[in-house]
């Protein structure tokens, strides 16, 4: 099964090493690949993994995924820092869905800092859907 973050990798040698692993073990290296592995977790339904990526100063106490919300492509627009060796950064994103028989389109620029060895979403500077 390919990735659903679009990396042309299988889900199990991109983003599903990390949502698979207990929490605290497996961290994505940049923003970028923590971008990859939100969207994943979006597209396959684990609020839990969403949950624990989020900064806890922006974190919402509970996360309710829409089931009839599919999620099937994620282009990466830019990457501005987010490397291995920077504190923060930023990934613009378009991510597209299906929900009742029509489709939609994301557009966001997301906002990471990395704590220690984990990477943390914290929020959208801006966000367009469609």
């Amino acid at each position: 099964m390919r990735c659903p973050c679009n990396s042309g990798d299988t889900l199990q040698g991109c983003c599903g090493r990390f949502l698979d692993e207990p929490a605290d073990t497996a961290f994505p290296p940049t923003a970028e690949a923590l971008m990859r592995s939100r969207y994943t977790a979006f597209a396959t339904g684990n609020a839990p993994y969403l949950l624990r990526t989020w900064h806890p100063a922006t974190r919402p106490a509970g996360l309710a995924l829409d089931p009839d919300q599919h999620w099937y492509r994620l282009d990466i627009l830019e990457t501005v820092r987010g490397g291995p060796w920077d504190n923060d950064g930023t990934v613009s994103f378009e991510a597209r869905y299906r929900q009742q028989g029509t489709g939609g389109r994301l557009t966001e620029t997301s906002r990471f800092v990395r704590q220690g060895r984990q990477w943390l979403y914290v929020d959208a500077l801006g966000m367009d859907s469609l």
